[in-house]
């Protein structure tokens, strides 16, 4: 499936429905997740592998992999509503992934059972909270030894250093990100970000 493929599929998954602006619950643009998952396929992360999405929201980056040949692949997000809403979508695409509520932050996170060879992710900018991101690279690197996260543009130099001596920063690629107004705090209809995907491999 080539990238412009992946992305009218991708096109097609329903948002979230009552997004919570406090879990900087963003849909994450049909564009930028078929690039972090195309590059990813393209450099072996995806076909045949275990994929985990962690904060996976409605499910696009987890049902993406999955069209792109994942042996399995696993979402979790702290959202019961984001859920629901993902297993319809993979439902749509006719794909298999199994969806977890769970806090990716909660010490007793089965992480032997989740386990993986990938981890995509868009984690929280830290618009809400500071250093909301970190939490979700400290897990991906304990389940992966491959990363591939969407961040804030400026970011790759604070993940090198948060990073340092348990992965290394593989590549930078930087996307428009187009953010749609989601909450009543948004003054514009739509507002075009620059992101940037940012690769781990962990030491």
């Amino acid at each position: 499936m080539n990238l412009r493929q992946l992305e009218m599929r991708l096109e097609r998954l329903e948002g979230y429905e009552r997004p919570i602006a406090r879990l900087e619950q963003y849909q994450t643009p049909a564009p930028v997740a078929a690039r972090l998952l195309h590059h990813a396929a393209m450099q072996g992360a995806i076909e045949g592998r275990r994929v985990c999405d962690l904060g996976c929201g409605t499910g696009i980056l987890a049902c993406g992999a999955a069209l792109l040949g994942a042996s399995t692949v696993t979402g979790l997000d702290i959202d019961p509503a984001a859920i629901s809403v993902a297993r319809r979508n993979a439902e749509m695409l006719g794909v298999s992934v199994e969806f977890i509520v769970a806090d990716i932050r909660d010490p007793d996170l089965d992480r032997a059972g989740l386990a993986c060879d990938t981890v995509v992710m868009n984690p929280p900018f830290g618009a809400q909270k500071a250093h909301a991101d970190r939490p979700f690279i400290d897990r991906s690197l304990e389940l992966a030894a491959e990363v591939y996260g969407i961040f804030n543009e400026g970011s790759a130099p604070f993940v090198a250093t948060y990073t340092e001596g348990r992965a290394t920063v593989e590549e930078v690629i930087r996307c428009a990100f187009l953010l749609r107004k989601t909450f009543a705090h948004h003054r514009k209809e739509r507002v075009d970000i620059t992101v940037e995907v940012i690769r781990l491999r962990r030491i």
